[in-house]
């Protein structure tokens, strides 16, 4: 046993070492010393996001296609072609004057996963073939960086890069997120009647008001920008226009908010939801600022104007006056819709000249080419929603596995927060005493997602009477 125990610690120690081996020498080419002779061995990381429902993408710009796979799904999700289509054709090019003109159906193959329209609980993965490439527009990026683009800092830490279309850089990466995104909206539709909805909100100086509790997803697609607000949308038309015609690109922020989300998703410290919904909107190509409630605006209030005062609503349940919290405390879900901001910037492939180097080190000149969009936030919209419905449907299913794996007892006898949802689970009042195993759980909600009435025979602690 004795010698078994050694020649396990001196294995490890041997993979430690040849572990740190391989750190120091990619340290030493990282510094610009000398790459040695034996051959280096780097990790493809950065492809894959989530934890129970669990996404990776895949494929380049201009290769044969993009896709997802699609990990954790519950089985029995229905899932249709159709479903997916419409989020990917909200996102496809071409679709207006205001988006790059590529020409892309974006057609989606469910290629594993569902079967007769129903997940099986097995990995689901689906491709896009890519069909309208133009590779030849790209022949100059190989000798020169474009300004602000991925060209240098692939090149930096690969040392190889897809050149046509910038291969993962491209914001048709994207493709594989909305498909699972998709797939993510059913599930939080189903499981407690939520909603998630993006919207362009800014594009430069001009902004939209848009109420978050009101607006639909049919105001949003009323027009080509994705603004609800019809006057406002039309000055947003007008101003990518005039710059479109330039040949240059601007930016702007666009909001997404989640309504009808269950109170208690995410958690302390380093998985707060806030936290969570920032890396997945981060991750997306040109984004360069993220917000959640009041956000910096917030800055410039005390704390007696900021804060939410909680009260009491008619259906008895603990809610918020306001909402600058954002739908989040302490990183977690209050039950309040759900608010945050996106800002992206101009887009980076402009038709005016600007000054460059060479991949040599050669100071030169380019213009862009290519076909890109002059604002991304049409199109930013539902590749943010997607991101967003990722993240709640993962910490919907982590708080089922932590938190409501077993029946409620000896709760707090804390009253429910924020607004009731569908399939709602709440503990009984006498589960406060009840003894370990017995019952403790009632459904506030019926199946159309509305208050049940058969409630105030349940709870007559609830004060459910109508105005």
């Amino acid at each position: 046993m004795v010698r078994l125990c050694r020649a396990a610690a001196a294995a490890v120690a041997l993979l430690v070492a040849a572990a740190m081996t391989t750190h120091v020498a990619a340290l030493r080419v990282g510094c610009g010393t000398r790459a040695p002779s034996r051959t280096r061995v780097t990790m493809g990381v950065g492809n894959s996001f989530g934890r129970l429902f669990r996404i990776s993408t895949w494929g380049e710009s201009h290769g044969g296609g993009v896709g997802v796979t699609l990990d954790g799904c519950p089985p029995r999700l229905p899932i249709t072609t159709e479903e997916i289509q419409k989020e990917l054709s909200r996102r496809r090019p071409g679709q207006s004057r205001l988006t790059t003109p590529r020409d892309e159906a974006d057609q989606v193959e469910i290629l594993s996963g569902v079967v007769d329209g129903v997940a099986i609980g097995t990995p689901i993965a689906m491709l896009v073939r890519n069909k309208d490439q133009r590779s030849q527009d790209y022949g100059e990026n190989a000798l020169k960086y474009r300004p602000s683009h991925a060209d240098a800092t692939y090149d930096a830490k690969y040392g190889v890069r897809a050149i046509a279309g910038g291969g993962r850089s491209s914001a048709r990466e994207t493709i594989g997120r909305v498909a699972a995104g998709a797939i993510a909206k059913k599930l939080i539709k189903l499981h407690c009647g939520g909603e998630v909805m993006c919207y362009v909100k800014k594009v430069q100086d001009i902004e939209a008001q848009v109420d978050p509790e009101t607006v639909t997803m049919e105001q949003i697609e009323s027009n080509i920008v994705r603004c609800p607000d019809q006057e406002v949308a039309e000055k947003m038309i007008e101003r990518i226009d005039s710059i479109r015609k330039k040949g240059n690109s601007i930016g702007g922020v666009v909001e997404c908010i989640v309504r009808n989300v269950p109170s208690g998703l995410g958690s302390p410290v380093f998985d707060k939801l806030e936290g969570e919904l920032a890396k997945a909107c981060m991750s997306l190509p040109a984004a360069k600022g993220f917000e959640i409630g009041s956000g910096f605006d917030g800055t410039l209030l005390t704390g007696k104007e900021h804060n939410d005062e909680f009260y009491v609503d008619e259906n008895g349940r603990t809610r918020t006056k306001t909402n600058r919290s954002g739908g989040v405390q302490g990183g977690i879900s209050n039950g309040e819709t759900i608010i945050v901001r996106v800002a992206f910037k101009p887009t980076s492939t402009i038709g005016q000249e600007q000054e460059t180097v060479t991949r040599e080190g050669q100071e030169t000149k380019m213009r862009g080419k290519g076909r890109h969009d002059p604002c991304v936030l049409p199109r930013a919209c539902p590749m943010v929603d997607a991101m967003v419905a990722l993240v709640v449907a993962d910490h919907i299913m982590m708080q089922h596995a932590q938190c409501n794996l077993l029946d409620v007892e000896g709760t707090s006898g804390a009253n429910p927060l924020g607004k009731a949802v569908k399939g709602e689970v709440v503990p009984k009042p006498e589960a406060w005493k009840a003894p370990p195993g017995e019952a403790a759980g009632i459904n506030l909600m019926d199946e159309d997602g509305k208050p049940d009435k058969s409630v105030r025979d349940k709870m007559d602690w609830l004060a459910l009477e109508e105005n």
